[in-house]
């Protein structure tokens, strides 16, 4: 007798230790649905609530799915490549949770509910028409972890979704997983629901991997920086400053910062500085640059560019070069390798102030 009594109490500890694992699982899946949330003698018997009535039993029962499973699976082998995307990749889940769930003899609708979603998207396929991406709402199915539910249909609308098919398989049969634990969950299987979600949960991290490595890389023109340095002997003919001294190098260097400017959108103004070397007389170099700061003006806006500009000849301040090692020299070549030397300092500076700061920098 307490032999009995002993493995009596046993078996209802261990009834007692299920429920409370099975009361955390519904709990932490965080259901919805308050039908499926009833449980014990005062639970809601009718459809709705998942009840077996007559004729639910009359339709399910004795329903072998067999020959249909068979005839999807054909249909959708023969769509070949038509089907590797987000679609076809969605029918297969729908299609393996069906024959999932036909091996448990599952018996509750949600294997002709499967089959009706997988022979739905294979006739989109076949037709190229009438798909659409929004999942269905099943009898046999409650919402389980929201949560979840909106970080898959994040990775739905992200830009390189639509053409990563590695994402898209992923997605697909993470959506159809969770429709799949929402069943057990409506069977009142807490267990085995949160078991699938966890499924997909680790998943997760694969879909943004493989959106991450669909991603092609930002082409676009890159905004110009603060300070644009023009070099003078590279932009303008030696002791030139005016539009037909502006060589092709420098017309190519310009084209590139205008297209920047313009696709960057948020340059309100624009000074233009130019500089010469301490070579010449300070009157003629003041001239110069300045005239190569206007030519520089009126070039930005004769190509659309409408920012207000400035400009200002700076003569041969702020040099950049020292080359004392030339001063004192004469000679024709060491002139020439003085001239060289200073080339730095021949130059036009442009400066852009942006809307973001509403500040230049020089």
């Amino acid at each position: 007798m307490k032999h009995s009594l002993m493995v009596a109490s046993c078996v209802a500890l261990s009834a007692l230790v299920a429920g409370c694992a099975s009361t955390a699982s519904r709990d932490a899946l965080q259901v919805q649905n308050p039908s499926v949330l009833q449980r014990g003698v005062g639970a809601t018997q009718n459809d709705a609530a998942g009840a077996p009535t007559p004729a639910w039993l009359d339709t399910y029962r004795a329903a072998d799915n067999a020959g249909a499973i068979d005839a999807i699976q054909k249909r959708l082998d023969a769509l070949g490549p038509r089907k590797d995307n987000y679609f076809g990749f969605k029918a297969q889940c729908w299609l393996d949770a069906a024959r999932d769930e036909r091996a448990q003899h599952n018996h509750w609708g949600f294997v002709e509910e499967a089959l009706r979603e997988a022979s739905r998207l294979a006739s989109g396929l076949e037709t190229s028409g009438g798909l659409s991406v929004e999942n269905p709402d099943l009898r046999t199915s409650a919402v389980v972890r929201p949560g979840v539910w909106k970080q898959i249909l994040a990775a739905k609308v992200s830009p390189a979704f639509a053409s990563c098919p590695q994402a898209q398989r992923l997605s697909a049969c993470a959506e159809v997983e969770m429709i799949h634990a929402g069943h057990e969950a409506w069977t009142r299987n807490f267990t085995a629901s949160a078991q699938r979600v966890d499924g997909v949960t680790k998943s997760m991290p694969q879909i943004d991997a493989a959106l991450a490595a669909c991603t092609p890389p930002d082409t676009r023109p890159v905004a110009p920086p603060p300070k644009v340095m023009l070099q003078g002997d590279a932009t303008f003919a030696f002791d030139r400053g005016d539009l037909a001294g502006l060589l092709p190098e420098g017309r190519i260097k310009l084209d590139g910062l205008i297209r920047d400017v313009k696709q960057a959108g948020d340059v309100t103004a624009i000074r233009v500085e130019g500089y010469t070397d301490r070579l010449g007389s300070d009157a003629h170099n003041r001239r110069l640059s300045a005239m190569r700061a206007e030519t520089v003006k009126r070039y930005l806006l004769d190509n659309g560019i409408y920012a207000p500009i400035s400009a200002q000849g700076m003569g041969s301040a702020n040099p950049l070069a020292s080359c004392d090692e030339h001063d004192g020299l004469r000679g024709r070549q060491n002139r020439q390798q003085l001239v060289a030397c200073l080339a730095p300092d021949r130059r036009v500076e442009l400066n852009f102030t942006r809307a973001a700061s509403g500040q230049a920098t020089r």
